[in-house]
């Protein structure tokens, strides 16, 4: 495990899918796929985090935790990864309303 940046507490960034520009034409389902893939592999993932701070919470008040940092990283890595879920979740809002906002013609 490396001690670089969030790698230290677990979390691997995901590879988005290379996709070839000459293809975006006739393959915009494929890429549309692709990004729906990437949106549901993200939310899975803060799913399973999550899931695992809630476990390691039951662990530590119940008083079945060997090791109380287990449930510190576990909720901190919780925390940044739905702060980063949300914000991304606002860009693609923001981006969504600007074209939306665009002139037709």
């Amino acid at each position: 495990m490396s001690i670089n940046g969030i790698e230290a507490i677990g979390f691997t960034p995901y590879a988005a899918p290379q996709l070839n520009p000459a293809d975006s034409v006739r393959g915009s389902s494929q890429a549309g796929a692709a990004f729906g893939d990437m949106v549901i592999d993200g939310l899975d993932r803060l799913e399973a985090v999550q899931d695992k701070s809630d476990r390691l919470a039951v662990q530590a008040a119940t008083g079945d935790l060997s090791d109380i940092h287990d449930y510190t990283i576990a909720a901190t890595e919780a925390s940044v990864t739905t702060q980063l879920t949300v914000a991304v979740r606002n860009r693609a809002l923001e981006a969504f309303n600007e074209i939306m906002r665009m002139p037709i013609g």
